[in-house]
């Protein structure tokens, strides 16, 4: 993890949790269902030649050559932890520390220059000199890997119907998540690799005051940051994974008044 980059959005997020107006501070933590989006993986591949292409022949691909398939993800769980303040004119502002994780459920449309490379055999990808005896599509499509992110957001809030039991309120954030993907289908080490990235997320929620100091709250969020780029293990090249997020949480504050 890049602790500095991470430190740097803790610290602005705390400056924007601590005005002097603040009327009361919380506490709190939630569990969430994860939706994490399919990826539409894309890159550029370095100088290198291919395995077997199944016929014996070869082919050497030239350094900037397109590649690219899709992911798809398994849903996963997330949790985060959050402390911040309220404030009289219905505003709410805090530090959000959010963990992610959801599992690889299959790739699949491999290309290479454009074209489908899915019929190959596939040691013409994990460079090997004899057929494997199965093709790309069959090797990628047993999934395996996961994509997991830690995240620190500044976080705006306002509420609703405050003088009420149940009070709706949207907000937003802004932030920093450090991303690691690790993608290795049938077992063959593909990508091994993560980037912290900027990242912003929307949320609508309601809160439900249980006593004067307990709320319990239900709340979406749409996540997102900007594509991650790696390495790749398996040949010379980096690829860009796209990393959007859905999350149905469940959680409870304590206001310290």
């Amino acid at each position: 993890m890049k602790i500095s980059q991470l430190s740097i959005s803790l610290a602005a997020a705390a400056m924007l949790a601590t005005p002097a107006i603040a009327q009361d501070w919380y506490a709190g933590g939630s569990v969430s269902y994860l939706s994490q989006s399919d990826s539409d993986n894309s890159g550029t591949t370095g100088a290198f030649t291919t395995g077997n292409l199944g016929d014996d022949t070869t082919l050497d691909v030239a350094s900037g050559t397109p590649y690219g398939w899709n992911t798809e993800f398994d849903n996963g769980t997330g949790f985060s932890g959050e402390v911040g303040a309220r404030y009289a004119n219905g505003f709410r502002s805090g530090v959000e520390l959010s963990l992610t994780e959801a599992d690889v459920d299959t790739h699949s449309q491999v290309t290479l220059g454009g074209g489908s490379i899915d019929a190959l055999d596939a040691a013409s990808i994990a460079g090997s000199p004899t057929p494997l005896g199965a093709t790309v599509a069959e090797i990628v499509a047993d999934g395996r890997g996961d994509i997991s992110s830690t995240s620190v957001f500044a976080n705006v809030y306002y509420d609703f119907n405050r003088t009420s039991t149940i009070q709706p309120y949207v907000g937003a954030g802004i932030g920093f998540s450090d991303v690691d993907v690790k993608y290795n289908p049938s077992g063959v080490g593909v990508i091994d690799d993560g980037e912290t990235k900027f990242a912003y997320q929307v949320k609508a929620g309601a809160t439900w005051l249980v006593t004067d100091t307990w709320e319990v709250y239900g709340e979406y969020a749409y996540r997102a940051t900007e594509d991650i780029e790696v390495s790749n293990d398996l040949f010379p090249g980096t690829l860009d994974i796209e990393n959007q997020q859905n999350l149905f949480s469940v959680g409870v504050r304590y206001r310290f008044g």
